[in-house]
């Protein structure tokens, strides 16, 4: 469903009206303190006890540092410009893009969680389409940010709501911490679902129930 007048894929800072209509959101690139960040990693080396100087420590803080700007580059951008490029199809039922992968970092203790997220819409007769790379674009660029699953899972919904006006929107996201896995209780295999339904798909049950039987069939 992909075009040759879509933005750029990479996930950048947007500060214009996300209400556009079929209109394509150009963005801004955004630029991280790299020197920062390095002085940052050594200050903590330094604090744990460790030499920075040493030679297998070297080169560590400037890795890290283009580490945290590659898994963190959703920070301050949004992403909702992926879903500026809208198309008019002839099809008023659900779509449903199932077992997107995705990478994210906690807030709290800043340990990554990993898992899937679906979603599920329904244009209707007013909706709007938008291209399915889009939604795995879109899954990505709200989860490489400090983040917590609640919150992932209501902005990828409100961004679907808000974007292409659908009849119903449903977005469920699995996955596991490793703040439990690798420290506190230290239960690997946990896994934590959050959903965020919208429209029809938050005050019809049995909408709901059909979507979420197409999620868990697989």
């Amino acid at each position: 469903m992909g075009s040759a007048a879509e933005v750029s894929d990479s996930v950048l800072f947007m500060s214009v009206d996300k209400k556009l209509d079929n209109k394509v959101i150009t963005p801004v690139a955004r630029e991280v303190d790299q020197e920062r960040a390095e002085r940052a990693i050594r200050e903590l080396l330094e604090a744990i006890g460790e030499d920075p100087s040493r030679d297998g420590l070297l080169d560590t803080p400037a890795r890290v540092a283009r580490m945290w700007t590659e898994v963190l580059s959703g920070t301050n951008n949004d992403p909702d410009h992926h879903l500026s490029k809208t198309f008019d199809i002839e099809h008023d039922e659900m779509v449903l893009v199932r077992d997107i992968p995705f990478d994210s970092m906690c807030e709290h203790h800043m340990l990554p969680f990993t898992g899937t997220a679906h979603i599920a819409y329904l244009p209707g007769t007013t909706g709007r389409f938008t291209g399915l790379s889009k939604l795995a674009r879109l899954v990505e660029g709200y989860s490489r940010r400090l983040q917590v699953q609640e919150r992932l899972t209501s902005q990828i919904a409100d961004a679907m709501q808000n974007m292409l006006d659908p009849v119903g929107v449903l977005v469920v996201v699995e996955a596991e911490h490793t703040c439990m896995s690798l420290r506190g209780v230290r239960k690997p295999g946990t896994k934590t679902v959050t959903t965020a339904a919208r429209g029809i798909y938050r005050t019809d049950a049995q909408s709901r129930a059909e979507v979420m039987a197409f999620i868990q069939g697989r």
